[in-house]
């Protein structure tokens, strides 16, 4: 794999990060939002970290048992606007590679991360042990195989976002070949747990820092391994280690950590997501200022969009 090109690859950076989302509401819904930057993530944050609702929306939040950030709302009847808008100061850094990165036997591994050598909602990995033992059955043990399953997993599915449905699993994925990136990290995921290496799923933020602009912004999903004594970043999407990522949510697999998770009907008229490098050296007075109205972008859904339908 091949580094994104960063120039300042030993100093930190500016990144402005947020969505705008609105829906559309029948009757009232209560909603379970997962769309705060995870605890762990570590920078410092200039302005402030939450999602911000009407007035009259009912609202609290809440850790889950993977210390996702959850928002709990009510939303009306009618129109409701949700949204963030915040700057992290972080590493630039891309994601560490530690080749050396050895696969603990089963005895050996910590207690927590049993679980994620098990199926689960959408990584029925219990369906995918013959395939996963047949292709990478004669691979290294270790980062060499996360490696071969990231990169089979990259170049095996087509993305797009006519592919993608909310009960997609991942062995649907590997028959169909194509998904969204969700499905991307569900199919590496339910390989390496049929290969006894742990794997969780993560999604947040990631602009194109240090790569060509990639069209209207989106939030991100990607995998994370235990090897070695600790969790590590892989990404079957992009297939390259990438700078600027910031985590929003951790889970088993996407159902733990829908963006919206809602108990009655709604529409949504318009998405959009922005992650972008700020100029170096900006003082936070002047991104205080900034944040003041939020960035124009491009929105990935508005209410003529393909992707409603």
């Amino acid at each position: 794999m091949v580094a994104p090109v960063y120039e300042n690859k030993d100093e930190l950076v500016l990144i402005r990060f947020g969505f705008e989302i609105d829906i559309d509401c029948t009757a009232p819904v209560p909603m379970l939002l997962a769309l705060c930057t995870h605890p762990t993530v570590e920078g410092r944050l200039i302005g402030e970290d939450y999602v911000r609702v009407p007035d009259e929306c009912q609202i609290r939040t809440y850790d889950d048992q993977f210390q996702n950030r959850i928002t709990r709302i009510v939303a009306t009847s009618g129109a409701t606007k949700l949204w963030s808008d915040c700057v992290i100061e972080i590493d630039a850094q891309p994601d560490v590679q530690v080749p050396t990165a050895q696969q603990h036997s089963i005895p050996d591994l910590p207690d927590e991360v049993l679980q994620h050598l098990l199926a689960s909602r959408y990584c029925d990995s219990d369906n995918l042990i013959n395939d996963a033992w047949s292709l990478f059955g004669n691979t290294p043990e270790g980062w060499d195989r996360v490696l071969a399953i990231t990169q089979f997993v990259h170049q095996h599915v087509t993305f797009g976002y006519q592919f993608g449905r909310a009960s997609k699993t991942a062995s649907e994925v590997f028959r169909e070949k194509t998904g969204v990136c969700r499905d991307f990290a569900h199919l590496s995921i339910s390989f390496c747990r049929a290969m006894n290496i742990p794997a969780r799923y993560a999604s947040g933020y990631l602009g194109d820092i240090g790569v060509p602009y990639s069209g209207a912004g989106d939030f991100c999903a990607w995998f994370e391994v235990f090897l070695g004594g600790r969790w590590h970043t892989f990404d079957a999407r992009y297939n390259i280690p990438r700078a600027g990522r910031i985590l929003m949510v951790r889970g088993s697999d996407a159902a733990d950590v829908a963006m919206i998770t809602s108990f009655g009907d709604y529409r949504l008229e318009y998405f959009r997501v922005w992650t972008d490098k700020l100029e170096d050296g900006l003082e936070d007075a002047a991104i205080l200022e900034m944040l003041q109205s939020r960035p124009d972008s491009e929105p990935l859904v508005f209410p003529s969009s393909a992707r409603l339908a």
